[in-house]
């Protein structure tokens, strides 16, 4: 029977009837904690020894190995003296936990509140009240309040907090106006720098018909941040109290008749009940609310992610190949990243785009033909696939041949997508950028203005053109606010973390800017971008400065553990290992970090006296001469890739 574990409170642990379950003393409860807290990870023993003690006793090994001993007891005591543990395993330097997806009420917690943003409102309000519920004080009650601890507390907290608001709003939105008024009101007087907060009690005030309270509400939130903090109120406070003394009747994001929810809801039942479920058109209206869907933040894009898939299968089962064709088509959402967030679906859907381009009936409109080419170039980025290049150039013939703005908008997307056949086209990529933006504000194409603009930021930041790359990042951020597009902020932070590394002398502020941007990017539903980019980001930050190369032995490295390797490995003063990691290290993706991991690579190399791979990097690296190492990404950098060139001459002639 399924063991449960809570964390939303004291750390507790139920067996499969829900009793619960002994777990000995504070440090029992510390290690399951920070256990749990790794999220199936392996924390190795030493980690685990840094975490539970400041000044750990040369016992302290043992004690965490007997704390280990109990807890496997306590949580399958049927277990048989030999038999291996299913539940705390051990697994190389340390101890992971294999549960499944629901175990831990903070994970369930999450999936709830993440399924809440998507759903209808009153559904809505069902998950969230049933979320909340979980929780019974604060997060890692009872555990010592160590760095590790204090981390995921507070991230648990931020995001107990957000649901409270989600909750609010959903309330608002099914007419329980005054409902919500007491709550709030308690919610803003205990976390008083929360907008959202403000803005939520304001709006309930004002429809429950307390216009006077709202207007109240909005000015002591205003004096509040001015005399507290020194800042002005956010925008939407600032178009809600305009909104009100208007008596606007949408009352920004208005939540009451004849606002945009309301027009929502009715819209979405009227469609219920008039489109037959298993019609085409409401496949191809499906498609289109998951492009939307895909751009409106962190949970729509991981919920479009999903639904995605099964939109396309669903339209093959039908057995019409243009409706199929229109539906994986239709999705024309922008990528800016060259590594795809779930690779595997990518192949799925290249696969599916295949098919369907193979089962296209004669006569078939040109424009479906040029969209799923598109989509082949767009999803088979960061790959080898020969037929990527070949789809991007036929996709932009035909939008071009077509005169159709959105389809060639489209299609540059995939054309800039396989610009990475070699090193140094940061050129060539800005003038992509630059046609996509003059062709996007034209046509009023906001997205892909937006995408305009960050490719271009990518490109001037390869070039060391820092002035203009900060024009496109303002002219990015200004139509993300336009528009509603968050994820945009995303890629801007990292930017100006970038522009810091690459302009300060001391590597102290990049790195702390670097940071600052892990965290945002931390919940953003991009995987793709995320996993491993802040250790390689500060990798490189350092290797550029001439700073020493130290990480945790649990650093996850994500996709670049190959690149690397060789030069944390000789970081801990193990050249041996060093070198033979470098020689089992595969030539870099060609995407938008290739430049920079061929400067680890060559930089190891040096450092090992390897001549092949010196040479293999000078030869790469050679096309980007002109341009900073990894800059191209908008993300990081290693430095002028001419510096590295003159590295690796140095070297080679010492050989001679």
């Amino acid at each position: 029977m399924q063991v449960r574990f809570g964390v939303l409170g004291p750390v507790v642990a139920w067996d499969g009837v829900g009793a619960p379950i002994d777990l000995k003393g504070p440090k029992h409860r510390a290690v399951l904690a920070r256990l749990l807290v790794g999220r199936g990870r392996v924390v190795p023993v030493d980690r685990l020894v840094d975490d539970l003690w400041q000044e750990p006793s040369p016992g302290a090994v043992g004690s965490v190995r007997t704390f280990v001993a109990a807890l496997r007891r306590a949580l399958e005591p049927q277990r048989a003296p030999r038999e291996p543990a299913r539940l705390l395993v051990t697994e190389g330097p340390g101890y992971a936990l294999r549960l499944a997806p629901d175990a831990v009420d903070a994970w369930r917690f999450e999936d709830e509140v993440a399924a809440a943003s998507t759903a209808p409102p009153q559904e809505a309000l069902e998950r969230l009240d049933r979320a909340l519920s979980w929780w019974r004080g604060p997060a890692l009650a009872g555990i010592d309040d160590e760095p590790w601890a204090r981390v995921e507390r507070s991230r648990l907290e931020q995001l107990r907090l957000n649901a409270i608001e989600q909750r609010a709003e959903a309330r608002l939105i099914v007419g329980r106006a005054s409902d919500v008024v007491p709550d709030l009101d308690a919610h803003v007087a205990e976390h008083p720098w929360r907008e959202e907060a403000w803005r939520l009690l304001a709006l309930a005030l004002y429809h429950a018909g307390r216009q006077g309270d709202a207007l109240a509400v909005l000015r002591r939130a205003r004096s509040l941040l001015l005399e507290q903090l020194g800042v002005d109120p956010g925008p939407r406070l600032r178009r809600l109290e305009t909104d009100i003394l208007r008596q606007a009747d949408r009352v920004s994001d208005g939540l009451g008749p004849p606002g945009p929810q309301r027009v929502w809801a009715e819209t979405a039942a009227a469609y219920d009940r008039t489109v037959a479920s298993g019609s085409a058109s409401r496949l191809e209206s499906t498609v289109g609310l998951l492009r939307s869907l895909a751009v409106t933040g962190a949970s729509g894009l991981e919920t479009a992610r999903k639904q995605r898939i099964a939109a396309i299968a669903a339209a093959e089962q039908l057995g019409d190949p243009d409706l199929t064709a229109r539906v994986i088509g239709g999705y024309d959402v922008p990528a800016i990243w060259t590594r795809s967030d779930d690779p595997a679906q990518a192949t799925r859907i290249v696969t599916a785009a295949e098919r369907a381009l193979t089962a296209l009936r004669p006569g078939s409109s040109e424009a479906t033909r040029a969209r799923l080419l598109a989509t082949i170039a767009v999803e088979s980025r960061g790959t080898r696939a020969a037929r990527g290049p070949e789809a991007a150039r036929e996709a932009e013939r035909i939008a071009r041949r077509l005169g159709d703005p959105a389809l060639l908008a489209f299609a540059l997307n995939g054309v800039f997508m396989q610009t990475f056949h070699r090193a140094g086209l940061a050129p060539q990529r800005d003038q992509i950028g630059a046609e996509l933006v003059a062709l996007s504000a034209q046509q009023g194409l906001g997205t892909f203005e937006i995408l305009g603009h960050l490719v271009q930021l990518q490109a001037r930041s390869a070039l060391a053109d820092f002035a203009t790359a900060d024009q496109h990042a303002t002219a990015a951020d200004r139509l993300a606010e336009r528009h509603d597009r968050p994820l945009v902020g995303v890629f801007t932070q990292w930017y100006r973390a970038l522009r810091l590394a690459a302009t300060e002398p001391s590597p102290q502020a990049a790195e702390a800017a670097y940071r600052d941007g892990a965290a945002q990017l931390a919940n953003a539903g991009m995987p793709g971008v995320e996993r491993g980019l802040l250790p390689l980001a500060l990798l490189c930050l350092r290797v550029s400065h001439g700073e020493p190369v130290r990480f945790d032995e649990d650093t996850d490295w994500g996709p670049y553990m190959p690149w690397t390797r060789p030069l944390v490995l000789l970081g801990r003063d193990r050249p041996a290992d060093a070198t033979a990691a470098l020689r089992h290290t595969p030539d870099p993706p060609r995407d938008l970090l290739f430049e920079a991991l061929w400067c680890l690579t060559a930089q190891a190399a040096i450092a090992l006296d390897e001549r092949t791979a010196m040479k293999r990097a000078r030869i790469e690296l050679t096309p980007a001469a002109n341009e900073l190492a990894g800059a191209g990404s908008g993300m990081l950098t290693v430095g002028p890739v001419s510096r590295h060139l003159d590295d690796l001459d140095a070297a080679l002639s010492r050989g001679r």
